[in-house]
């Protein structure tokens, strides 16, 4: 699944050599030129991971950093922080208002790269390509093939994304709504009960190979991936 990239960069020839090597990466792109487009930009859909310029023409990107941090719908977003500014205390500033990663200007490419997929390995693994093993269930996002006991299990491409997911958060719990935030996108407006719907989905595409009990209801609360079986 492709990960999308907010680009939040004044400069336009920047702006396009980010975009450009972002796409040929694989990533999806979107761009602002200034606080006020970015905003706007994350009403409409949430990025998976925001690279913002410190110095922009409206405010200072930490101004919007710190916006970002303090509400709830954006708190989580991975935010690298891009700057002209190489001093010590500014990179503290940065991380201080809450960037996850700091990059100084100039930066080669391949290290904006391998920063982006470090980082979406920590913060959003199901963003990833890295293919997972649980027990006996291995799913690779790269073929998009799920399987376990020698045996491929088809499955529709919402409960593929479902899967992913849960795999990736292993043990934690969550919420109908916090799965419909995660898996189908916060600007995707479904019913809290459609999860359900694709849950079943789920536990009967993984049935054949006996994985169905590996997606456990956590009665009251929501929803679970654990390979240690319930009492």
């Amino acid at each position: 699944m492709s990960a999308t990239i907010l680009i939040i960069e004044d400069e336009p020839a920047i702006l396009e050599l980010l975009s450009v090597n972002l796409q040929h990466a694989g990533y999806t792109v979107s761009t602002a030129q200034d606080t006020r487009q970015a905003e706007a930009q994350i009403q409409r859909v949430l990025p998976d991971l925001i690279l913002l310029d410190w110095m922009l023409p409206d405010q200072p990107g930490i101004r919007l950093a710190k916006q970002l941090r303090a509400a709830a719908r954006t708190r989580d977003i991975p935010l690298i922080m891009l700057t002209a500014r190489g001093a010590e205390q500014d990179k503290v500033d940065g991380l201080e208002a809450g960037a996850d990663d700091y990059l100084t200007k100039p930066f080669s490419p391949r290290e904006l790269l391998a920063r982006i997929k470090s980082l979406l390995r920590r913060r959003a693994p199901q963003l990833t390509p890295d293919p997972i093993q649980a027990g006996e269930l291995t799913l690779d996002p790269n073929t998009r093939q799920v399987s376990a006991r020698q045996q491929t299990l088809p499955m529709g491409p919402t409960e593929f994304r479902l899967l992913h997911f849960l795999m990736t958060h292993a043990q934690r719990v969550y919420t109908r709504s916090q799965l419909l935030d995660q898996v189908w996108g916060d600007h995707v407006f479904v019913e809290e009960r459609t999860v359900d719907v694709h849950i079943r989905r789920l536990r009967k595409a993984l049935s054949p190979a006996h994985q169905e009990h590996l997606i456990q209801t956590i009665r009251g609360a929501g929803y679970r991936f654990s390979t240690t079986h319930m009492e």
